[in-house]
């Protein structure tokens, strides 16, 4: 029988190792399997970048390294994804497992990263995790910090509310009749002594309340600015579009991420967004459901511009007056323009990476 040899790629893919990660504060558990599902090896290593190159080199001195399973990529595991991409490993997204799983084997950190390697080699795991290098990630950090200061701001002018109902009549009889940003102001500029009464802590408390909205409103205002920069730079033609300010354009821009490309079609962006339809059908009946699932901040985005463009666009209003006409509920109507909005943002954000990479941050 004549000898006829082996595929030139079949050593290499003997040799190939795939990595799984279970990410923690302080400390990632990896675990290596080979190319056909054995476990060689599982170890802990501290986070940060001497933790991350042991953890590679360790990695390595087992097989070529191509593929990783990572969970938290958004979170604990996000600096490590960077790491691993950036040597020309492949990182997938892996979720947790799942709770039968759990209850058939167990949990532990070792068992986790076991379950995230499997993942990517039974190819389960398909998810690329965001790169979180460029101005996306610079816009979500942005709306971070002015999501806590809006909030910081109301509980104030709650407080400095509250402290007037319960304030000297004549003091509170004072402040009648003003508007918000007056009421403000005023207490801003009250003048205040010891504090060795009720009614001058009273005092004391207004203008302190009153001080720290101030100093919120103009954090908010630059933030908002830098925001607003940062979207114009990168993605012009969002805030061309009716409804699309900079709060949406920045909720819908970090659903996507800094690496867009990662999402195939525009319907993996709209699933993302939670505005794709969902099959519900059973025997005879054949309907389909709304998505419950996917970035619930990006969804309310959509629908802030849908409201917008029923009020200010013909267009728009002519739509829904037509699908009215059909039969279509106002709320199932809505449901379709924020399918369609969601396609009109994902074309913008394509092609504006396109003509524009992003370069690291």
């Amino acid at each position: 029988m004549p000898h006829t040899s082996a595929p030139v790629h079949s050593a290499q893919h003997r040799n190939e190792v795939v990595l799984g990660v279970d990410t923690h504060k302080d400390v990632h558990v990896a675990a290596i399997l080979t190319s056909m599902g054995a476990l060689l090896d599982s170890r802990g290593f501290p986070t940060g970048p001497d933790g991350y190159a042991q953890l590679l080199a360790w990695a390595r001195s087992f097989g070529e390294l191509h593929r990783a399973g990572v969970e938290c990529t958004g979170s604990y595991g996000a600096a490590l994804a960077r790491v691993l991409a950036a040597e020309g490993v492949e990182v997938f997204e892996v979720s947790q497992p799942d709770k039968a799983e759990r209850r058939r084997r167990g949990k532990s950190d070792e068992v986790d990263a076991e379950v995230a390697a499997r993942a990517v080699l039974s190819g389960r795991a398909t998810a690329i995790p965001k790169s979180g290098d460029g101005p996306v990630e610079m816009a979500r950090l942005l709306r971070r910090a002015k999501e806590s200061a809006v909030k910081a701001r109301t509980q104030a002018i709650n407080q400095l509310r509250a402290a007037l109902v319960v304030a000297d009549p004549d003091l509170r009889a004072s402040f009648d009749g003003l508007g918000p940003k007056t009421l403000i102001r005023r207490c801003a500029e009250l003048a205040v002594g010891p504090v060795a009464d009720v009614d001058s802590t009273t005092l004391y408390v207004l203008r302190l309340l009153a001080t720290r909205v101030q100093s919120l409103s103009q954090e908010i205002n630059a933030l908002e600015q830098l925001l607003e920069e940062i979207i114009r730079r990168h993605v012009p033609a969002l805030l061309e579009r009716v409804g699309i300010g900079p709060d949406t354009a920045a909720a819908l821009l970090v659903t996507a991420g800094d690496n867009p490309q990662r999402l195939d079609t525009e319907g993996s962006f709209a699933a993302l967004c939670g505005a794709s339809p969902v099959e519900a059908s059973s025997g005879k009946s054949q309907r389909r459901r709304l998505n419950r699932g996917g970035d619930r901040q990006a969804n309310a985005a959509l629908y802030r511009i849908v409201l917008t463009r029923l009020r200010w666009d013909d267009r728009t209003r002519q739509y829904l007056q037509r699908r009215t006409t059909e039969g279509k509920t106002r709320r199932e109507v809505i449901r379709c323009l924020k399918r369609y909005v969601a396609r009109e943002v994902y074309s913008i954000i394509k092609k504006a990476t396109a003509d524009h990479p992003p370069a690291p941050a």
